[in-house]
């Protein structure tokens, strides 16, 4: 299993949930972490094959010169996971990201919110892309204006979250009400500044983002997100690539796109809008 960042609780728990699958059919699970390095992952990669390992579920990270042809040259099954690749005919599982932005845009138009911070992830990356249309497009849908300066590049990390926050809440004037921050990492980051700028949340500004938080039950407030099913996207991955390494011409399964809807889960970190 090729990783971007393990770091990222979401991505430990989708470990622990690929572990337990493949473990049931009788396979060992090898973890590398990337970094997000292109480098690291051509290298990671070039270095599974040549071990001879029997599948892998990759989550790319980027888009280097000859990454797809270095992925798809692979010579072992693999299912990409989380993350597209440009020119690149695999199975692949993800979640709906547009749909996972455009529900939490929508609740914060709904609680009255006009003005919204969109912190996105890193730009050209398909999550990050996907995830910015939800917001932008359910935006537009509700005819609230898309102000260009109110949207930040948070690179998916939580101190670019942070400083992307810090931007947008000490704004000379008509800073945003609510905060959409397109990662679980990145919310984190946002509500930190907040608590370092004395902004109450969610009294002086809402906060929402996609992916449950550690420890999200002690969190004051629990923050309100679109939760991928890390359980059900497991069992998929799993389950697309022991089919491709147990069959006996792997070519002529059909690649599956197996795209899984998010869950919308109010905390307490929404609410409408301070009239001042």
């Amino acid at each position: 299993m090729v990783l971007s960042d393990v770091t990222n609780p979401f991505f430990g728990n989708l470990l622990h949930q690929i572990e337990r699958f493949a473990m049931a059919a009788d396979y060992l699970v090898i973890l590398s972490d990337t970094a997000g390095s292109e480098a690291n992952e051509k290298a990671i990669l070039t270095h599974l094959s040549n071990q001879l390992v029997s599948g892998i579920v990759l989550q790319p990270c980027g888009h280097y010169r000859g990454a797809a042809d270095h992925i798809a040259g692979l010579a072992m099954p693999f299912v990409l996971f989380d993350h597209k690749q440009t020119g690149i005919s695999s199975d692949y599982v993800g979640t709906d990201n547009v749909l996972a932005s455009a529900m939490l845009t929508e609740h914060l138009i709904r609680l009255g919110h006009t003005r919204i911070g969109y912190i996105g992830g890193t730009a050209g990356l398909y999550t990050a892309e996907q995830r910015r249309q939800g917001f932008v497009d359910t935006m537009r849908a509700s005819h609230v204006p898309v102000d260009p300066a109110l949207m930040l590049d948070g690179r998916y990390a939580g101190e670019h979250g942070y400083e992307a926050a810090m931007r947008l809440m000490t704004m000379a004037a008509d800073r945003p009400t609510a905060l959409l921050a397109a990662s679980n990492v990145m919310a984190l980051g946002a509500l930190q500044a907040c608590n370092d700028l004395s902004v109450a949340c969610p009294d002086d500004v809402s906060l929402a983002g996609i992916d449950d938080v550690p420890w999200s039950a002690v969190i004051r407030p629990r923050i309100t997100i679109a939760a991928q099913p890390v359980q059900d996207m497991a069992r998929a991955a799993i389950g697309l690539l022991l089919a491709r390494i147990s069959a006996a011409d792997p070519a002529a399964i059909p690649f599956q796109d197996v795209i899984m809807a998010p869950k919308l889960i109010l905390g307490t970190s929404t609410r409408p809008p301070s009239v001042h």
